[in-house]
């Protein structure tokens, strides 16, 4: 998007924002219609399923999306092909491209934008946007991340040619770093992306090279760049910080906007729907983009729909995230939640006999990905030492995937000079989730509960 274009549409996606509820509402379920008939008429697989809950083309206007059938993540996958709505399109297709396309921001067939989920394990499971559902994934991001700002501010900000720093996982298809890197480019700013693979000595050299004045990334490795601010390490004049891809505790954001000195806001977003809310205060809570998605949730259990992806529709799509709805804020018109669990890993911390320290992130790993692996999780035994907790499909195969897991977490050692750190592999009966929150923690201590069962 040219940044003229780019901030028209920006202004009138923000107009919503002084919308009332009842208005909000209206305009939801006008989307929200048009994207089931849209599905009815170029989506076999919802064709099919719709007339199996026995719903009519006729009932597509008046039935409450509660009486339409639900899909996870499983169902997806097993039926991609007919789920699509772009003719000659196939999963195994896109795998191949994944597969043997080096990792960038540029669109399969120059106009399919394709994610990958993060699953620690396994097959990876796509998800589409053609150019009409990126731009409109852009707008929602950029309007959070420029939240309770003006055009005029907006405007100003953007004639100062801003210097973004983006903090993350920057080496494979992750939504968040492609959808980052073409929303930067949309408001014309500058960017650098720092990957958390990246040794700490590095951190410092580029932010002190490259003076950013607004950051971007996981909270928790903003956290360590705050640190650094703290020590003294690297004093950037930060204008705003933008916290993504997992969950923003009170106390964290408490530290960033005292060692910042500045707004701090939270994007909520998943490889589904890569805009769904954002939360800028510790007592306002989550406000959902009702604009763009219908999130429900019925006994715990969250729905998304997402209302501007006719490429690849997700009606009732179960996401593992938990919300609670709150009460509506005064003067909005969108949701409010309060995000209950999310990715929220701890960091394995190593330090050498010299006393220098270095981290990796969890989600440095999370691609881990080896044939007859099921399922891994890491437990830091000593300072300069972890091991990798593997559950295999097949037990013959054993000594195959020990040592292609140990080849490749060498390789990411080396990536982030950690070289001297060791690491062995266990093979566990099962690995579990955590009976307190219901989800597996990548990294684990000897405290976790259920974490696993051994062979």
């Amino acid at each position: 998007m040219k940044d003229i274009k780019m901030l028209r549409e920006l202004s009138r996606l923000k107009k919503n924002t002084n919308q009332t509820a009842e208005q909000m509402k209206e305009l939801q379920d006008q989307k929200l219609r048009a994207m089931l008939h849209y599905a009815w008429e170029h989506s076999a697989f919802y064709r099919r399923s719709f007339e199996a809950a026995g719903i009519s083309e006729a009932e597509l206007d008046t039935l409450p999306l509660t009486a339409f059938p639900t899909i996870d993540k499983s169902t997806l996958m097993e039926h991609f092909d007919e789920l699509i709505t772009m003719p000659g399109l196939r999963q195994e297709v896109l795998r191949e491209f994944d597969a043997h396309v080096e990792a960038d921001r540029n669109p399969y067939l120059g106009k399919y934008h394709v994610v990958h989920s993060s699953g620690s394990t396994g097959t990876p499971c796509y998800f589409l946007y053609d150019e009409a559902a990126w731009s409109q994934m852009l707008l929602g991001i950029i309007r959070g991340a420029l939240w309770n700002m003006s055009g005029l501010k907006i405007l100003r900000l953007l004639m100062g040619r801003p210097r973004i720093l983006y903090i993350a996982a920057t080496d494979g298809r992750y939504g968040g770093a492609m959808a980052v890197g073409d929303g930067i480019d949309g408001v014309g700013a500058k960017q650098m992306h720092l990957d958390i693979k990246t040794p700490l000595t590095q951190w410092v050299e580029t932010v002190r090279m490259f003076k950013p004045n607004i950051i971007i990334g996981y909270p928790s490795a903003i956290k360590i760049l705050a640190e650094l601010v703290e020590r003294g390490d690297v004093l950037p004049r930060i204008l705003r910080v933008i916290s993504c891809g997992e969950p923003l505790s009170p106390g964290l954001r408490g530290y960033l906007e005292k060692t910042f000195g500045c707004t701090v806001v939270n994007i909520y977003g998943a490889s589904e729907s890569l805009a769904l809310g954002v939360e800028t205060g510790r007592e306002d809570g989550m406000l959902l983009f009702d604009d763009l998605n219908v999130i429900e949730v019925e006994n715990g259990v969250m729905y998304l729909t997402c209302l501007y992806n006719f490429a690849q529709p997700l009606i009732r799509y179960r996401i593992s995230d938990h919300l609670v709805l709150k009460a509506p804020m005064e003067n909005s018109p969108f949701t409010r939640a309060e995000i209950l669990l999310g990715r929220n890993e701890d960091l394995l911390w190593f330090e050498d006999g010299n006393g220098h320290r270095d981290f990796l992130h969890p989600l440095a790993v999370e691609g881990f990905c080896v044939e007859g692996l099921m399922d891994y999780q890491f437990r830091q035994v000593a300072p300069d030492a972890f091991e990798m907790l593997a559950e295999v499909s097949d037990k013959s195969k054993e000594p195959q995937i020990q040592s292609e897991m140990l080849r490749q977490m060498k390789k990411i050692l080396q990536e982030k000079n950690l070289g001297y750190v060791q690491f062995y592999v266990h093979v566990v009966k099962a690995i579990l989730p955590n009976p307190k929150t219901g989800k597996k923690p990548l990294i684990v201590t000897d405290h976790t509960p259920g974490m696993e069962e051994a062979v």
